[in-house]
């Protein structure tokens, strides 16, 4: 009888961790400071999706990307209707982002939508924003698959 009392207390005993991590997993993590209260601290203060400065960016980024990468002559020429469609949805203690759609239109007379998304001090080594981009319809190495859903949140 004491062998299976002791065989027991030792399988409990094992179990132990695994019921901890379980918990510890699935525990809300609402004592998460946001953002704004690290070291270096963030703002939250990111520029509006159709910031020109954004848009010029993408339109700069996607022309070198065409011309050196696919040689491929095609450029934005315009963007029309830029909206937000999330704002941090990642929590408040991730980096500050802005999740942004804009119809663009193009020297081949056709219309993308372009998903792009505005981190704060993501920019060039860690300075300004960050605009991480995709144009639906032309993610041709799918960095962005399927169909630019990670430019989003």
């Amino acid at each position: 009888m004491t062998g299976s009392v002791f065989r027991r207390g030792v399988f409990f005993l094992a179990l132990l961790p695994l019921l901890g991590a379980t918990s510890a997993v699935a525990a809300p993590r609402e004592h998460d400071q946001p953002a704004e209260f690290r070291v270096p601290p963030y703002s939250g203060i990111l520029p509006l999706c159709s910031d020109p400065l954004v848009l010029t960016e993408i339109t700069s980024s996607f022309g070198s990307r065409e011309a050196e990468y696919w040689n491929s002559g095609l450029v934005i020429e315009g963007y029309e209707s830029a909206s937000e469609f999330g704002y941090r949805t990642d929590g408040l203690s991730y980096i500050p982002r802005r999740y942004c759609r804009a119809e663009a239109y193009f020297n081949d007379g056709k219309r993308r939508r372009v998903v792009y998304n505005i981190g704060e001090d993501l920019g060039f080594i860690g300075v300004g924003s960050g605009v991480t981009w995709c144009v639906q319809g032309l993610d041709r190495n799918h960095a962005f698959s399927p169909n630019c859903r990670a430019a989003g949140p």
